[in-house]
C-alpha cells in the first residue's frame, strides 16, 4: 500500500524546519511510525521493546552520549532523534530537555498515552520546548471512500483500511481490541479490578456518542460512580475516547444538558470493543453516522490547529443539535441524518438554535445527498463526502 499523505505532514515538516521539536500523540496503529520514518531520522529508539526500555530505565544518561556523538558529525544541521512510545520511560524526559535546551538535536517524541507521564511524579512534559501534535486514524480528506457503511462498521485505522476482505478486517480489529485495549491499557492504568474495567470498556463502547450517565453505569457494573469517572479518564489519557462538552449557556433555557459525551476514537474499534457483530440493526446506522461526522470534525480542526471547539446542544424537554462548532463564541450548528432525501423536518432544530444564539447565520444537515441541496433560507444539506469543505470555508475567517 503506497503512503497516503497525512493532514499533519506539512505541519510536521514546517515545525522541524524552524528548529522546533515535536511531541506526536496518537493511539496505537494510527500511523505514527510510518510518518516518522519518512522524515529520515538519524537515530530512532523504540521503547516498545522491553530490552531497550530496560537499558534506558537503568541509565537515562546513555541517551545523552549517543545524541552528542551524532551531533559531533559534520552533518551541517541538527540531527533528528525519534523516541517512540516515550511515555514508557518517563525518566528520559529530563535528558531530552537538556539536549533541546543546549541545541544539540531536534526530537520527535511519539506516544500513545500521556497517562504514565502525568502520573509519574517527576515526569517532564517539556512545556514550551515542543510543539504538541496529534495523529488520528484516516479522515475522509486523507483517504476518500464512497463506501460509507464500511467506514461506519470498520473505522479508518491505516492498517484496517488497506485490508480488503471483511473477515480479515474483523480479525485484525479483534486483535487490536484484545492486545491493546484489554491488555496494554489495563497494564498502563494499573486497574485493580480487571473484570469491572473489562465490563466498563464494553458498555462505554456500546454507549459511545451518548450522554454519559456515570451513576447508571456504576449501578450496572457494581462500582462507585467516581470509579466510572476514573475509567473514562483512562480512556481519554490513552487516546481511545474523545470528550465532547455541551453548549450549556442559554438566555431562554434552564434545562440544557450539562453532561459530556464520549466518542471512541475509531468506529471499528468501538464496534469490536462493544462485542457487536457486523449485522448492525438499521435503526442504529443513524447513531453511527452521527459519531462518524463528529469524529471527522474533531480530526479536521485538530490536524490543522484551528481554534474551533466541537460541542453539542441538547434540551431534554425540547430541541437538540448533534454538533455545534464554537468559533470563539460564534456558533455553527450541524445536524446529521442518515438519509438521502432531507426535508424541512430535519432542519427544525437548527432553526431553533439559529434564533437563540450568535451564529454564522446558517446551519447544515450532513447526510447522504449526492450534491449540496438547499432546505430553507438558512439551512443547507451537504454530502458527507465533501461537507468539510463548506464548513471549513465558513469558519476559516473566525478561527484563523
Amino acid at each position: 500500500m503506497k503512503y497516503i499523505e497525512r493532514a499533519i505532514d506539512p505541519l510536521v515538516r514546517h515545525t522541524l524546519d524552524r528548529g522546533k521539536s515535536i511531541f506526536l500523540f496518537g493511539a496505537r496503529q494510527t500511523g505514527k511510525t510510518t510518518l516518522v520514518n519518512r522524515l529520515d531520522p538519524q537515530l530512532t529508539i523504540s521503547f516498545i521493546r522491553p530490552d531497550v526500555r530496560l537499558r534506558y530505565e537503568k541509565s537515562p544518561a546513555l541517551l545523552q552520549g549517543e545524541v552528542e556523538a551524532l551531533a559531533a558529525s559534520p552533518a551541517g544541521k541538527l540531527p533528528l532523534v525519534v523516541l517512540d512510545e516515550v511515555q514508557k520511560v518517563p525518566e528520559i524526559m529530563d535528558v531530552v530537555q537538556d539536549l533541546i535546551d543546549r541545541h544539540v538535536a531536534l526530537f520527535l517524541l511519539t506516544g500513545s498515552s500521556a497517562r504514565k507521564l502525568r502520573r509519574h511524579a517527576q515526569a517532564n512534559l517539556l512545556p514550551g520546548r515542543v510543539t504538541v501534535l496529534h495523529l488520528d486514524p484516516f479522515g475522509i480528506k486523507e483517504c476518500p471512500d464512497e463506501n460509507l457503511d464500511e467506514r461506519l462498521l470498520d473505522g479508518s485505522l491505516p492498517g484496517i483500511v488497506g485490508v480488503r476482505a471483511p473477515e480479515d478486517r474483523e480479525q485484525d480489529l479483534a486483535a487490536y481490541v484484545t492486545t491493546y485495549l484489554e491488555e496494554e491499557i489495563r497494564a498502563e492504568a494499573a486497574v485493580r479490578h480487571l473484570g469491572s474495567f473489562a465490563r466498563f470498556l464494553e458498555l462505554a463502547a456500546a454507549e459511545s456518542g451518548g450522554i454519559v450517565n456515570l451513576r447508571k453505569l456504576a449501578s450496572e457494573i457494581g462500582v462507585a460512580h467516581t470509579t466510572i469517572g476514573g475509567y473514562y479518564q483512562i480512556l481519554e489519557d490513552c487516546l481511545i475516547a474523545e470528550r465532547v462538552e455541551p453548549l450549556s449557556a442559554s438566555a431562554t433555557r434552564k434545562k440544557l444538558t450539562r453532561s459530556d459525551r464520549f466518542l471512541f476514537f475509531d468506529l471499528g474499534v468501538r464496534r469490536l470493543a462493544a462485542r457487536e457483530g457486523r449485522r448492525i440493526p438499521r435503526s442504529q446506522w443513524g447513531m453511527l453516522f452521527e459519531q462518524f461526522v463528529g469524529l471527522e470534525l474533531l480530526r479536521f480542526f485538530r490536524s490543522r490547529q484551528r481554534a474551533v471547539k466541537v460541542r453539542f446542544w441538547r434540551d431534554p424537554d425540547g430541541p437538540e443539535v448533534d454538533w455545534v462548532l464554537d468559533c470563539d463564541g460564534t456558533y455553527l450548528p450541524i445536524e446529521v441524518k442518515y438519509t438521502d432525501s432531507p426535508d424541512a423536518g430535519d432542519a427544525r432544530h437548527l432553526h431553533c438554535f439559529l434564533s437563540e444564539y450568535p451564529t454564522f447565520g446558517q446551519g447544515y444537515v450532513v447526510c447522504r445527498v449526492p450534491r449540496k441541496t438547499k432546505i430553507s433560507d438558512r439551512v443547507t444539506a451537504l454530502p458527507w463526502q465533501t461537507f468539510l469543505d463548506d464548513i471549513s470555508m465558513v469558519t476559516k475567517a473566525t478561527s484563523g
